[in-house]
């Protein structure tokens, strides 16, 4: 759902001045007097659009994009308005992206040109035309100007329950009373926030893998059809549900029309999450036979392969401490995969050599080994547990098998040597 580096540093450059001149136009046109403009336009001229992005080639084009565009029938201008920018060259950007304190922008411009960018990169545009009443649309309009302003344009951006979506759901809640929130509590939703983060990245396996790994309990919450807008096909789709009321009484669809301005060249996510159990069972399995083949036929190998996986399994205990305690990446924090891959790993990661050069493996390190293999026992006890949050079934599958072997063969070696 990033906008600003969907082609890189100069298409950002190029899409910040856009946004500057459009707020200036945004803002000169009403002391003007001209009429044909979104700004001053009267609310019954006003039409009001989600435009809906598909997902891109890039990583961080996988979750789409989507902007609210308001068009003057009288005057034919068009503007859209997405939350969507961020600037590389910030204070400390990549430290606070590292802690999880991001800081995005809202930004409006021309909507030609705009969605000229999505067609070159051969990303769908969907365009939905809402029902909002002239009341409405003028009260949607000028909050969005209101949201312009210099201290009101930027926002602490969260993947998750604040990002570029949930900004845009928000607002037409804002300007519909509250009736958006209010229906889509109602719905359940079809995934969580894991599997629809696996979904989209499928894409991409070892970064889908990476962020399966380091998503805590919070990823696997039950969600509403609220929670789950945060993605922009899923608020597309959630629309066509939504009821208003009608100019003439009733009820009517908040959507009246529904159109596809350009098709996707991108081959499409899958419409399910993928199940890693098999493929990261497959995996653990074959690495632990591995070890087993080495630690009688080629002690080298068997002590290399050893010290390069507690070395990683250290790693990765370290980095999900980090992101636990350090960090606002509240997604990760408490994660039981913790217990699989722990810095406990870094004290065996010469026992394979010690034993390879004929000497016993330290009495910390066989501690530190019996501690990972209760460490090990308790997340499957307590992924056992009722009521248990977070799905790492995948990844004790991965891991019970290769600590087994990686203390079969210590032991056996150990044996050897004494």
């Amino acid at each position: 759902m990033h906008h600003a580096p969907a082609a890189g540093f100069a298409v950002a450059t190029i899409r910040l001045i856009r946004c500057l001149a459009a707020c200036v136009l945004l803002w000169w046109l009403p002391a003007s007097g001209v009429r044909a403009s979104v700004a001053n336009a009267p609310g019954a001229n006003l039409e009001v659009y989600l435009v809906t992005y598909g997902p891109g080639d890039v990583y961080w084009e996988r979750f789409g994009h989507d902007a609210i565009e308001l068009r003057d029938a009288v005057g034919g201008e068009a503007i859209n308005f997405n939350y969507g920018m961020f600037d590389f060259n910030a204070k400390n950007f990549f430290l606070n992206f590292a802690r999880g304190r991001m800081r995005y922008l809202m930004d409006a411009e021309p909507t030609e040109p705009e969605e000229a960018d999505y067609v070159a990169a051969g990303r769908s545009i969907t365009r939905q035309r809402l029902a909002l009443s002239p009341q409405q649309a003028g009260a949607l309009r000028d909050f969005l100007l209101w949201n312009l302003r210099p201290e009101n344009v930027g926002y602490p951006y969260d993947y998750y329950v604040d990002n570029c979506t949930t900004r845009v759901r928000d607002a037409f809640d804002k300007a519909l009373g509250g009736i958006i929130h209010t229906q889509l509590l109602t719905q359940t939703g079809s995934m969580t926030y894991r599997q629809q983060t696996v979904r989209l990245m499928r894409a991409q396996p070892w970064l889908m893998l990476v962020l399966d790994l380091g998503l805590g309990p919070y990823a696997d919450q039950p969600m509403n059809g609220w929670t789950e807008s945060f993605l922009p096909e899923v608020l597309q789709h959630q629309l066509r549900s939504i009821r208003v009321p009608g100019a003439a009484g009733g009820n009517q669809p908040l959507v009246e029309s529904e159109t596809v301005l350009a098709p996707s060249r991108v081959v499409a996510p899958p419409a399910s999450a993928p199940d890693l159990r098999l493929p990261l069972a497959a995996a653990g399995l074959a690495l632990a036979l591995i070890l087993l083949a080495t630690a009688r036929w080629w002690r080298t190998g068997y002590a290399l392969l050893v010290s390069m996986f507690c070395i990683a399994a250290g790693l990765v205990g370290v980095i999900l401490i980090a992101l636990w305690t350090l960090t606002a990446h509240h997604s990760a924090w408490a994660n039981a995969n913790l217990l699989l891959f722990s810095p406990l790993a870094f004290l065996l990661s010469r026992a394979a050599w010690r034993l390879r050069h004929g000497h016993a493996p330290s009495r910390l390190a066989g501690t530190a080994l019996s501690m990972q293999l209760l460490a090990v026992l308790a997340a499957i006890a307590l992924h056992a547990l009722p009521g248990t949050v977070q799905q790492n079934q995948p990844w004790i599958l991965f891991a019970l098998p290769v600590w087994l072997a990686v203390a079969w063969t210590l032991r056996q070696e150990r044996r050897a040597v004494t």
